[in-house]
């Protein structure tokens, strides 16, 4: 049995023979802490998507798993007057639920509610998965649409688990001889049957490298569940903070200088990498927290003031993370410039925010890629790829 199912190519036919345009699923929200910065994500893509080109279908998933109809309202996705918006509001019923397909086979989409007969909505020849963090971001979803045989934009299983995990992803970047910052890791079950054990493997890492130290979920996005701890009083706090995201923790020495983004598209002949962003510091904010990026949208610089040389460094190294992880379709690679020159990865985003004030899309806008020729590009790379072994 072949590993791979082919892709439907870009003008699929209807089954009448008739040629048709691509139909895209737009799907978002999901079960993470950051569903309303996906669903903020994906309203900004909607908007970007040509009409003329692809049929969209918008499809949310609510913050207890239901895949809902949405409306194609674009406008009601935004934040307004700072409140974050949710699949649950845009959601065309409460009870309703949209099921894909498991057979490679079939790509037709039904919608059903109790007591009514389902509706075919029609198949779906790529999906555009705009999911951030765990339950989309992190290669579940991309195992599901590998089982249906349908495309995808981004990454697939393994590279979306990689770039997940703060943990292994480091681990990989260390095996490919790339550059990345000293941590330690805290597993659920070193904190909940040893807590004091932990505590002090962290307190010797501090004695190491320094206060403060930055406590994360190790699975987690958009800078939730993030502390800044400055001693040993306030770290049990700080784990228990980034545990209500995560069971599994992780601890970053400081690194001193200054923050450094590039963002990597995949073209016809491989990865390219764009200018890149210097996110300077925000005195309102401790540190680049979720306020900063999306609330009181902190202002990043574009391109970054780097010399030729920095700017080229940074740049082989944001292909080479791509690489390294096994990345297809973008990601937005994040560097530290220390004072000493040296650039040291922090993480990759294989879903980097769409808002539009996200650093991704700006970054290639400069690059001579605009906004709708960016989702027009991703959307064609992955109706070009196949499902399966690849």
């Amino acid at each position: 049995m072949s590993s791979q199912t082919p892709s439907p190519g870009p003008v699929p036919a209807s089954s009448g023979g008739e040629r048709r345009k691509p139909r895209v699923a737009v799907v978002f929200g999901g079960r993470s802490s950051e569903h309303a910065i996906s669903v903020v994500t994906a309203g900004a893509v909607l908007r970007a998507i040509d009409r003329e080109k692809y049929d969209v279908l918008p499809i949310g998933i609510t913050t207890d798993g239901r895949w809902a109809l949405t409306a194609d309202e674009p406008e009601r996705m935004a934040i307004a007057n700072r409140e974050l918006p949710s699949v649950e509001r845009l959601a065309e019923s409460s009870e309703g639920s949209v099921v894909l397909p498991v057979d490679p086979g079939n790509r037709e989409v039904v919608y059903s509610e109790p007591g009514a007969v389902p509706k075919a909505l029609g198949d779906v020849d790529v999906v555009f998965p705009m999911l951030h963090g765990p339950y989309g971001e992190d290669g579940t979803l991309q195992g599901l649409l590998e089982l249906s045989g349908v495309p995808y934009v981004g990454a697939g299983v393994l590279a979306s688990a990689v770039g997940m995990d703060k943990e292994y992803m480091k681990r990989v970047f260390v095996s490919f001889g790339l550059p990345v910052g000293p941590y330690e890791v805290i597993r659920p079950r070193a904190w909940e049957q040893e807590p004091s054990a932990a505590r002090q493997r962290i307190v010797e890492f501090a004695e190491e490298h320094g206060w403060p130290l930055f406590v994360k979920p190790a699975r987690a996005g958009s800078s939730f569940g993030i502390s800044k701890v400055e001693g040993p009083a306030d770290l049990d706090a700080a784990i228990e903070e980034a545990r209500r995201h995560d069971p599994k923790v992780i601890v970053e020495a400081l690194l001193r200088g200054r923050e450094i983004e590039c963002g990597v598209l995949e073209y016809e002949d491989g990865p390219r990498a764009s200018v890149p962003a210097e996110i300077p510091p925000v005195s309102s904010h401790a540190f680049y927290d979720f306020e900063a990026k999306y609330i009181d949208a902190a202002d990043g610089i574009v391109p970054a003031p780097l010399s030729e040389e920095q700017t080229r460094r940074v740049q082989e190294l944001a292909v080479a993370a791509f690489e390294a992880a096994s990345c297809e379709g973008l990601v937005r690679a994040d560097f530290f410039l220390l004072d000493s020159g040296e650039f040291v990865i922090n993480e990759i985003n294989t879903m980097p925010g769409f808002t539009p004030i996200s650093m991704y899309p700006r970054m290639w806008q400069e690059s001579g890629v605009s906004y709708p020729e960016l989702v027009d590009r991703l959307l064609e790379a992955a109706l070009r790829r196949s499902t399966g072994l690849r």
